[in-house]
């Protein structure tokens, strides 16, 4: 059935029905379809679902209609792990929320943080940040978290690892105990249940959609080269006609050199990772989306979350140290409601054998290519 015919559509704010109606959108996909109810009944939940499979429209759609614009103080806190993911988020918000009075605003470590501060005077309705700045400014007194009525963990796998996990409890302690919890990413695996099963209520609803309605149109491929062939691979790949790529590496040092060499061969790229300043980041990110240069090389926390419709192609310069990792990695092109995409890892010799055995636990159909002419061609062994 058409989603306007749904129980609760009727109940939404008319903003939202406005910005639902400016998407085009006529149906819900499977996560917002599962989450919504139970979101809206003001229940904790726990969502897993493929990587652009609308997990961001499946949280934010209900809290919006429990968000009064007329109480001025923060009553929505979402949290993620990156900047590019915070901003993004904020973005997504912004459209949502355009015209309901409904007010936001991001908290972000690296930035100004008086600025910070005279934002949090004006009394947001939504705060995005990350969780270092955000408990911070609670700890300043800046930040009023009882107030607070329901925290989201966007990209949760994230924030309950080592480096994270002991300032989101300490953010999460200084709520109010019926505090609504929803956490969302596209792989939660049992031992970060379990940790976020400790503060979350025992009724919590977990929700694993394995698989979408409309299933992203992604082409495995992988190219068989030594290492020392693959900047010159990858600068072939970066110059076919059409060519949106991300690039992927887990070592930074490595992916700076690699930047290096690509340069030094006249093809402008941009640059993704964590040691980057925040503007050099946004500037990345910003000049991409505008076209700027072809490819855009990250690293995998750098580019955790990240959206861009246009990203036709994805290259693993190294294949990722773990399954969910190429998940997120390949989850960056065919964005549901976007063209195809084709993910393309250059693997040398041990690497092969690593990705097969990726593909054979993912169930992935894998198809050797090389470049020639200018293209990527099948090949026979």
């Amino acid at each position: 059935m058409n989603d306007f015919d749904q129980p609760w559509f009727s109940d939404l704010i008319p903003t939202s029905k406005q910005a639902w109606e400016t998407a085009g959108f006529d149906t819900l996909t499977k996560v917002q379809e599962k989450a919504i109810p139970f979101i809206l009944n003001g229940g904790d939940v726990l969502a897993e679902a493929p990587t652009g499979s609308g997990k961001t429209l499946a949280y934010l759609l209900p809290l919006l209609q429990t968000v009064d614009p007329n109480q001025k103080h923060t009553q929505v806190l979402i949290m993620a792990s990156s900047h590019e993911l915070v901003m993004q988020i904020h973005q997504e918000v912004l459209t949502w929320t355009k015209g309901s009075g409904i007010t936001s605003t991001t908290l972000i470590g690296g930035a100004n943080v008086k600025r910070q501060i005279d934002k949090l005077k004006k009394k947001p309705n939504i705060i995005i940040g990350t969780p270092g700045r955000i408990y911070e400014l609670i700890e300043k007194k800046k930040l009023k978290s009882h107030e607070i009525k329901s925290v989201v963990m966007d990209e949760a796998d994230q924030l309950l690892v080592p480096e994270h996990i002991n300032t989101v409890e300490s953010v999460l302690k200084t709520t109010m105990k019926d505090t609504q919890i929803l956490l969302f990413s596209a792989t939660l695996p049992d031992e970060v249940i379990e940790v976020a099963q400790d503060f979350m209520d025992e009724e919590a609803e977990v929700i694993r959609v394995t698989e979408e309605l409309k299933k992203p149109d992604v082409t495995h491929t992988y190219i068989v080269c030594e290492d020392r062939d693959k900047i010159e691979t990858l600068r072939k790949l970066a110059r076919m006609d059409g060519f949106v790529g991300l690039g992927f590496m887990q070592d930074i040092a490595k992916l700076n050199i690699m930047a290096e060499k690509l340069t030094y061969q006249n093809l402008d790229i941009g640059l993704l990772h964590s040691d980057a300043k925040k503007e050099q980041r946004a500037k990345a990110i910003k000049e991409f989306r505008k076209g700027e240069y072809p490819l855009l090389l990250a690293t995998d926390v750098a580019a955790r979350g990240l959206d861009i419709k246009e990203i036709n192609c994805i290259v693993n310069l190294d294949v990722p140290k773990d399954m969910t990792s190429y998940i997120h990695r390949a989850g960056r092109t065919g964005r549901i409601g976007s063209a195809e995409g084709t993910v393309v890892s250059l693997v040398n010799p041990v690497e092969e054998k690593r990705l097969k055995k990726f593909a054979r636990d993912l169930e992935l159909t894998l198809h050797q290519k090389k470049m020639s002419k200018g293209r990527l061609q099948d090949t026979h062994r």
